[in-house]
Parts: C-alpha cells; structure tokens; sequence
C-alpha cells in the first residue's frame, strides 16, 4: 500500500513540477514575439488490477502543448499581407500627390506665371523687359518641368531600393524556413511524433507572417511536420528543405523598371499583397501615369508653342525658330512577349500636332502569316487602329510621337507592348538654346513690324485652347487630370489602410487572446501547481512514514 501511495505521489511531483516550469517558461516569454503560450496536458497512468480491483497508478504528463489556432494565424497572415500592400502603396502614393498638388512645387504656377509674362509681352511687344521676364519664366517652366521629373526618378529609385531590399530580406526569412523545416521533422521524428519542436513551429508561424509582410503567403503542411511556402499566386518559396532564391534585374527595354525573378521567369505580375506588391502596383498604377502625364503634357506645350512661335518673326526679323527643345527623350517601352530574345527598339518622333497625342499606346500583335500585322490602341482615349502592316504601323506611330522596330526574334500572337513615348519628355524639355536674347521672342506676325503683338496673342491664348486629347482638354486641364487622378487613388489608400489596420488589429487580438501569454493567469498558475507539488510532497512523506512503520513491526 505504502508503494502505491509513494508511486502515486511521485508521479504527481514530477507532473507538477514540469508544470511549474511550463507555467514559468511562458512569464518568461510574455513578451517574446511569436511565442505561443505552452500548457502541460496531463494524463492518468493505467490502472492496475488487484484482488479488490482496478487501483489507479498516478499521473503523467502526456504532451506539452502550444496554445494555437490555425484559422486565426491565417487571417493574422492575410491581414498582415494586405495592410503592408496598401500600406506601402499610401505612402508612396501621398508623396506623389504632395508633388503635384503642392502649389509650391507643383507645375500650376509656374505655367500661370509663364502665360503671364506672354500677355505682357503682347501688351507691350517692343518692351525688351517684357520679353526678358518671359524667357526667365520659361526657363523657370521647364527648370518645373525637370525637377518634378527629378522627383520623379527619386521615387522610381526608392521604390527599386524598397524592391531589392524586400526581395534579399525574403530570400532570408525562405532560407531560415527552410532549416526550421528540417529541424523540426527531426525533432518530431525523435519523439515518434508523441511531442511537438513547440518553440521552433513558434519560430517558424513567425516567419511565416514576416513572409506576408512581404507578399501574400500560403503554406501547406506536410505528413512529417515540414511545410511548403508559397508565395503570390503559387509561386514556391520552400518545399521542405528546399529554398527558393529570387532575384531582382532591370527590364533588357528599361534598366530602371525592376523585375522579379523565380528560377529565370518573371513572377512580378504573379506577385500579390505585402510590401512588394505595394510597390509594385504604386508604381504601374501611380509613378508612370503620372510620368507619362507630365511628359505628354511637356510634348504637347512643346509643339503647339513652337508651331505658333516658328510661325512668327523676332524683332531682329528672323523666323522659324522652335522656342522649347525636346531634345529627343526615350521612349518607356514595356513588353510581354514569348520569345524572350526579342529585340523591341523605340525612339521619340517629334509629332507635328498636340491633339492626337496619347500618354501611352498599346500595341498588339494580332497576326504573323503571312506577315505580322499590329494593333494600335491609344490608352488615353481607348481609340484603336487595326490591320496595321509594319509600313503602316511607321507612319502610325510617327504621327503619334514614336518609332517601333524588332529584331533578334519573332513575333507571336498575342505578344503585346506599351510605349509611353514621352516618358522622360519633362526630364529633357529646355528653352531653345538658339534663343539667347529676349529679342528673339517671335511676338509679331509680319517682319519689320516691332510693335506687332499679333503672334504673342496666339502664344498667350494657347493658355485656354482645347489642344489635348483631340481637343477636349487645355494644358492647364491635362496637368489638374494628373493632379486629379493621384489624389483620388491616394485618398482610396487612405480609407482602404485605415481598414485594413483595423482588421489586423482585430486579427492581432484574437490571436493574442489564444495563443498569448496573460501573466494573472500564469500566476494564478503557479500558485496552483506549488499547491499541488506541496500535496504530493506530503504523499511522499506519508508514503514513508508508512514504510518505516511497517519496516519497524519486524525488527
């Protein structure tokens, strides 16, 4: 009797004793990100039988186990996904908006000011300081219209820098995962899978939401305890031991046009949620519309000033004199393709009108036998022309600012392209050279007429005239459809981050009311665990109490 008694009382010192230190590993780890609060789950040992029947034979401890739920871990990782995406997205959206909409260093004053100086020269054109104060307010237009493309760029790298840094920090969590992957199926192996690596599957969920931090991240478990990571739409990032590595190349059409690259093909598109995502789509939705906007809006000001000013005569009588410069920008060519040999080749053609001229074009290949024939939509207006052969297309695209050519490869159906001809137009526009002297400002149209404002009237009205998109739109309104079109996806990120926050705080919680460590219960905990390790302590002291009575009735 004094044996069961003692048994009984030792297995509950051992049980109660690897609960206190359970109870203490998780104060311990309160505040320990990732950890989830561990509980010793206990068990009766098997009864044995006696004459007078079953007698129960103690306690053990049959797993230590983590507080854990799966579905609420998932939409903790959705959510984390999600509010970084658009997360990144806002941030990067509302410097942009800060830009345009400025009215500081925003491109509105400085074309007022600039169409300004015109009417004065056209209220007095033989005054040499009325001309002067044009040509510095032309300079300080285009000197706008470069550092707003300067700005530009700083976002465009930043966005790059944000790219590559997400890409190597993910590549890192991957190979991390990787190697808690194989730990753990060893840990579980050794234990014949009674007890589970608690703290490294901890670690490992954490890195799992670090992942979504990043891009939106599924896993699937494997029988022996590893997991397969994806990532985006399925991409694989591990698969068990195995990690991926992805790498970051600029686009063979466009070096500053980042792409991200799984065992040599091209996953960006395939790429959702997280901060990559977020920069991604800030970037194809926001960054070059914009660009693309801004340097259609300094071709287009371009040509239509220079067709009115080379139309018109200087004090000095000369004529035919461009008074902005273009010089050539290059094209932004962005292309989906089969072969990936293929060599698209584009160059800016100085167009002779503004109206015609869209920010972007998409051009389609729609057959290839018995020779390639194209599409041509310009997507600022949705216009398209079909049935284009590589002649028509030339004299297609020259009209609307550009050249095309390929070479290296083949065409295939369904291969398509985007050209923003005037992509870097604001970066390259400047004030003619030639023009070194307010005199030469072509104000009048006759020769030896120095008191002729009849050419800077039409330079002034230019201010108001419809010459965009076919002409529906002023410059004034090209610019404030910019302004307009960035802070209407800036305040949608607003109230979109606002909303997500709150669902990952919510998220959060939930899982923080599981899985969390609350130290009034642990403590609480301890007070019971000692209780009951005393109790059993006693057991054990009257167990051989027992004994050394029994022991003493035979000396």
């Amino acid at each position: 009797m004094a044996i069961g008694i003692l048994g009984n009382a030792l297995s509950g010192l051992t049980a109660f004793q690897r609960s206190l230190e359970t109870t203490s590993n998780n104060i311990s780890n309160a505040n320990t990100e990732g950890y989830s609060r561990q509980r010793v789950e206990l068990a009766t040992r098997p009864e044995q039988f006696t004459g007078n029947g079953y007698m129960g034979n103690g306690v053990e401890v049959a797993n230590i186990s983590r507080s854990y739920d799966q579905f609420i871990s998932n939409q903790v990782r959705s959510s984390t996904a999600t509010f970084h995406d658009i997360d990144s997205f806002y941030t990067l959206s509302s410097q942009i908006d800060n830009i345009t909409a400025d009215e500081t260093t925003g491109l509105a004053p400085a074309m007022k000011s600039f169409f300004d100086a015109i009417d004065s020269v056209a209220n007095d054109p033989s005054s040499v300081a009325a001309r002067q104060v044009m040509l510095t307010e032309a300079e300080s237009l285009t000197q706008q219209f470069n550092t707003m493309s300067e700005r530009f760029g700083d976002l465009r790298k930043r966005v790059n820098d944000n790219i590559t840094s997400s890409v190597q920090e993910l590549n890192g969590f991957a190979k991390t995962l990787a190697e808690l992957n194989v730990k753990i199926v060893s840990d579980i192996g050794r234990s014949s899978g009674k007890q589970m690596p608690n703290e490294l599957m901890d670690q490992r969920d954490l890195l799992l939401t670090k992942i979504a931090e990043k891009a939106d991240v599924t896993y699937v478990s494997q029988a022996d305890g590893s997991y397969n990571v994806f990532i985006g739409k399925g991409q694989p990032l591990v698969l068990g031991s195995a990690a991926s590595t992805l790498s970051v190349v600029g686009d063979s059409n466009d070096v500053n046009q980042k792409l991200i690259m799984l065992n040599g093909q091209d996953i960006s598109k395939q790429l959702s949620g997280g901060e990559i995502s977020g920069n991604l789509r800030f970037r194809d939705q926001v960054l070059d519309p914009a660009q693309q906007q801004l340097g259609l809006l300094a071709t287009g000001l371009a040509t239509e000033f220079n067709n009115i000013h080379k139309a018109g005569y200087d004090i000095n009588g000369a004529t035919n004199v461009a008074f902005f410069d273009l010089n050539s920008p290059t094209p932004q060519v962005k292309a989906t393709v089969s072969d990936s040999t293929l060599v698209v080749s584009s160059a800016f053609v100085a167009p002779t009108s503004a109206a015609g001229l869209g920010a972007a074009y998409r051009l389609d290949v729609t057959a290839t036998v018995p020779a390639a024939t194209f599409s041509l939509t310009n997507l600022s207006d949705n216009t398209t022309t079909a049935g284009l052969s590589a002649a028509t297309l030339a004299t297609t695209a020259a009209t609307n600012g550009f050249s095309i050519s390929f070479s290296g490869g083949s065409l295939t159906v369904g291969d398509s392209f985007q050209i923003s001809p005037n992509f870097n137009a604001a970066a390259k526009i400047k004030v003619n050279a030639a023009i070194t002297n307010p005199r030469q400002i072509a104000a009048a149209s006759a020769t030896g007429l120095p008191g002729d404002n009849s050419n800077a009237l039409k330079l002034a009205n230019l201010e108001t005239q419809a010459k965009m998109f076919g002409g529906k739109a002023s410059f004034t309104q090209v610019y404030g459809q910019m302004i307009s079109d960035v802070g209407s996806q800036t305040h949608a990120a607003s109230v979109g981050r606002t909303a997500q926050e709150t669902l990952l705080k919510q998220a959060t919680s939930a899982k923080e009311s599981v899985s969390g460590v609350n130290l009034d219960e642990e403590a609480a905990n301890l007070i019971n665990f000692q209780n009951s390790y005393q109790a059993a302590a006693k057991a054990v002291s009257v167990a051989n109490s027992l004994f050394d009575t029994l022991i003493g009735a035979f000396r």
